[in-house]
């Protein structure tokens, strides 16, 4: 035993090293994605911030009634958005929606396409599968320390850590709905002449989509949860109340913007339900 403790293996000096390298040879290419990355969600603050209230409450809830029909949860989005506007929370969730809202898009738009990728080679998604259990298992604020010394300070490390955090969500069910997708309806796809870019489109997606939604949604609630965390390295948004709540032991600060995070939490859900999903919860 002493020889196994004697003889420690130097992983973590090997991390270092690989940030290390990584913040000398490759400082250009790092700056210029936090740049862009910064300059996007700032430029989509600025945007909602410009709007009056009224205008994004209206949206959500036109958004809602289009997307379900449902008087009482228009209702729900209307009363819920003033009340995190009386709360004085209204910049911060904005802010915290714009995050989550380029967290989700580019992890959709990553994860998914890998996901189908997967299903349809399954070597890949064995080679895959440890990695996807080690993004969703590893304490998150260890995402923060790479992160920060390779983008700095600011809104970049948290979207990049939420970013690691949720793509997991996407990939994974992506990979689950196409991978179980009736052989029988493949078979009739094929039969009708389909080719591989139409059974994909016109067969497995559909057939797969209950499956990408939950990925998607569960892509926006992992999202949510890292807000917090975010906020320790300097991104705008409803964590920051949080954080400051926390370190002067203000209840009432950290129920109020811990109940701001929840309501957002919640509109989104709902939002992003499937007729489908409703229908396998009943």
């Amino acid at each position: 035993m002493n020889f196994i403790t004697d003889h420690k293996i130097p992983l973590g000096e090997w991390m270092a090293n690989l940030v290390d390298w990584l913040t000398f040879n490759a400082a250009g290419f790092f700056d210029a994605i936090s740049y862009s990355l910064e300059s996007l969600i700032m430029m989509l603050v600025d945007v909602f911030k410009w709007m009056p209230p009224a205008a994004p409450i209206l949206i959500t809830a036109l958004l809602a009634w289009a997307l379900h029909r449902s008087i009482s949860l228009v209702a729900f989005v209307v009363v819920a958005l003033l009340l995190i506007l009386n709360l004085g929370y209204w910049q911060e969730m904005l802010e915290t929606f714009v995050l989550v809202l380029t967290a989700t898009s580019i992890s959709v738009l990553v994860g998914v396409p890998i996901g189908i990728m997967a299903a349809h080679r399954p070597w890949l998604y064995t080679l895959m599968r440890p990695i996807l259990d080690l993004m969703q298992t590893i304490p998150t604020f260890v995402y923060l320390i790479p992160t920060l010394v390779l983008f700095g300070l600011g809104v970049v490390p948290g979207l990049i850590s939420t970013i690691i955090f949720a793509i997991a969500a996407p990939i994974r069910l992506t990979y689950l709905g196409i991978s179980r997708v009736p052989e029988e309806l493949l078979e009739a796809g094929q039969a009708f002449g389909a080719t591989r870019s139409k059974l994909l489109f016109k067969v497995e997606l559909p057939a797969a989509m209950p499956n990408i939604m939950a990925g998607i949604t569960q892509c926006i609630m992992l999202s949510l949860s890292m807000v917090v965390i975010a906020a320790l390295v300097g991104a705008d948004g409803l964590g920051k109340p949080v954080i400051r709540a926390l370190n002067t032991v203000n209840i009432s600060q950290g129920f109020e913007a811990g109940l701001a995070i929840v309501l957002v939490a919640i509109i989104l859900d709902r939002l992003c339900k499937t007729p489908a999903s409703k229908n396998q919860e009943g």
